[in-house]
């Protein structure tokens, strides 16, 4: 059961304390934690992209990492978003995209949990691909942003764009569940 791909999911997750660790550190330590913190955050986020990669190329795919690799791919967000708002890399009107990230990552674990027993799957869009990419790009460079001219200023753009892509998905995913919802009444 803990194969490769279960032990990167796992890693992402317990890399978590050590983000907010370096989160704490930075008033202290300055400039070279966020370095620090943007290389484990990409060591996560590689993380995030391998165990889904290797367990389906070398057939590892288990219930285990089938259960656990999208709930660690949602408390690694959530927590960062979370950070980026404690520590002011996100404030006023730029927390916006982060509730709406953060709600649809609810609706979308309750459609998925609603319409599991009904055997329905709600896959993976292509669009949702590419908005967790800008995602991950918005994240890593609010982790690097106060450190360089208009830093913040781009990581918050991103995670705007972000955001905009995680309502059309998020719409897609809704009306799916609708149908089915509608369909079973």
């Amino acid at each position: 059961m803990l194969n490769l791909p279960n032990t990167l999911t796992l890693v992402r997750i317990l890399l978590l304390p050590v983000f907010i660790w370096l989160f704490f550190m930075e008033p202290k330590w300055g400039q070279q934690t966020a370095w620090l913190l943007l290389q484990f955050y990409f060591l996560a986020a590689v993380t995030d992209f391998l165990d889904g990669y290797l367990a389906r190329k070398y057939n590892k795919v288990t219930p285990l990492g089938t259960f656990l690799d999208p709930i660690s791919d949602k408390i690694f967000v959530a927590t960062l978003l979370v950070a980026m708002v404690a520590f002011g890399r996100l404030d006023g009107l730029w927390i916006i995209p982060v509730i709406i990230i953060m709600a649809r990552e609810f609706l979308v674990s309750g459609l998925r949990e609603y319409l599991g027993p009904m055997n329905v799957k709600l896959p993976v869009s292509k669009l949702a691909k590419w908005k967790t990419a800008l995602q991950m790009i918005a994240l890593g460079v609010l982790i690097i942003g106060p450190y360089y001219p208009y830093g913040l200023l781009g990581g918050q753009i991103l995670l705007y764009l972000a955001a905009l892509i995680t309502l059309i998905t998020g719409w897609g995913y809704l009306k799916t569940g609708l149908d089915h919802m509608k369909n079973k009444a």
